[in-house]
């Protein structure tokens, strides 16, 4: 096993405080700091420790493949590590964006390459072939828009904010209630049809108005919805993605819930601390409310626009206070939540076993834990993570002093009758629950 020191990010939605903090900087930063990574996408790949100096750990992974993933990871993901693990800290919305499936990815990164548009230019769309599913466990309160809403909900919501046009919008939606509707309005408002710019006026003051009548006693039943286009409309006053934020789903996370987006969702995460995984990508298609690069026809490729629920994860496991699974329908990625505590209310310890055969990224955020195998030993604070490769023997993680908060990143079984199904799990004292 090796420490691992990733590479943080700035961009102007970051915060100046919650990775500084995290990992022990002065605090605040210069810079707004958006996200830490933790992986070996050619783009930020993180660094191991060796006995000299810090070594990429792509390099690494490159060099010695089988010893690094295992034959069988090696083999299913084309000798690359198929996760990327980021600390992600938002103190304003991100942008409105969606992320490619394979295909898409494979086909969007080979065009972007034969016509000659450069691997750093912000014109690209494409920074890889790999698509991006992801999954966010939330460190704080953490707020997003995800998914298109069922249309009842949002033809409600048009109404209620009482404005002439959202009314005529909804009336198309009641029209044509499935996936074909909220394509013909999302495509009306986000390539201009309609005089967008008088409608988000008009929006926001029906969202003013909404937001005022609460305090005479009023129905809030909307009022997470109105007062986040109030908030996108006084960052982005012209800004298409504010009317669109009423088309999706609004959710509130509290620490340790976690939210699975697939391949052509559409989100745009508004503020929090998490942690997020995802397969090694970094293929972004935005649509607004960014000053970034915007590509609304490539974006229309590449979304889902059926509407549904975004269903919120939660405890998965037989303690879930100790550790939570969090199960998505990838095969590159598995991420596990352990809390471990050296005096539990039973008066025992908890401690967590992970199995050799497995390639790891292991990231405390809390307290501080013991790594240890029959080789060597590591300790992680807050902020510290660190890499172990498929060939380190069997590991187990304690708490080095009375808790420790700490997440897991594997790839997901291939064999769903697997015993791995049960994830990386923390047992009390020396039992190994791996398999």
């Amino acid at each position: 096993m090796k420490r691992l020191h990733g590479v943080i990010r700035s961009y102007a939605w970051g915060s100046h405080t919650v990775l500084a903090e995290l990992t022990g900087r002065p605090s605040p930063s210069d810079r707004p700091e958006a996200e830490l990574w933790l992986g070996a996408h050619p783009a930020d790949p993180a660094h191991v420790d060796d006995a000299v100096s810090g070594v990429s750990l792509l390099d690494v992974i490159s060099a010695d493949p089988l010893g690094q993933l295992g034959a069988a990871n090696a083999e299913r993901f084309r000798g690359r590590l198929p996760f990327l693990l980021k600390v992600l800290a938002a103190d304003e919305p991100l942008s409105l964006q969606a992320h490619p499936n394979a295909v898409q990815a494979r086909e969007g990164f080979e065009r972007e390459n034969a016509s000659g548009v450069p691997l750093d230019s912000p014109a690209r769309n494409y920074k890889d072939d790999n698509h991006k599913p992801e999954l966010v466990v939330a460190l704080t309160k953490f707020e997003a828009l995800a998914g298109f809403r069922d249309v009842r909900r949002t033809v409600a919501l048009l109404r209620a904010l009482g404005v002439a046009e959202l009314n005529r919008c909804a009336e198309q939606l009641e029209a044509q209630t499935n996936s074909s509707g909220i394509r013909a309005l999302f495509t009306q408002w986000i390539t201009g049809d309609r005089h967008p710019a008088t409608l988000i006026g008009g929006v926001v003051e029906g969202c003013r108005r909404y937001l005022s009548t609460m305090s005479d006693g009023a129905d809030g039943e909307f009022a997470a919805e109105a007062q986040t286009a109030l908030e996108l409309g006084s960052r982005y006053p012209n800004d298409p993605g504010v009317l669109i934020s009423l088309l999706l789903n609004r959710i509130t996370l509290e620490p340790g819930e976690g939210l699975f987006l697939a391949a052509g969702n559409l989100h745009a995460y508004l503020r929090g601390a998490a942690v997020e995984i995802m397969a090694n990508s970094d293929n972004v298609l935005r649509g607004g409310l960014t000053p970034k690069h915007v590509d609304v026809p490539e974006l229309l490729n590449v979304l889902d626009f059926r509407p549904a629920p975004m269903p919120v994860l939660g405890a998965d496991g037989v303690d879930p206070d100790l550790r939570r699974l969090y199960r998505t329908p990838e095969a590159e990625f598995e991420l596990t939540r352990l809390k471990l505590d050296t005096s539990r209310d039973d008066g025992s310890s908890s401690a967590a076993t992970l199995a050799a055969g497995d390639p790891r990224i292991v990231l405390c955020t809390a307290g501080s834990t013991v790594l240890s195998s029959q080789c060597d030993s590591l300790e992680l604070s807050a902020g510290q993570s660190a890499w172990l490769p498929a060939s380190n023997p069997a590991v187990t993680l304690a708490p080095a002093q009375q808790r420790a908060q700490v997440f897991v990143a594997r790839s997901a079984p291939s064999d769903v009758d697997s015993p791995r199904r049960q994830g990386d799990c923390a047992h009390m004292h020396s039992t190994n629950l791996d398999n």
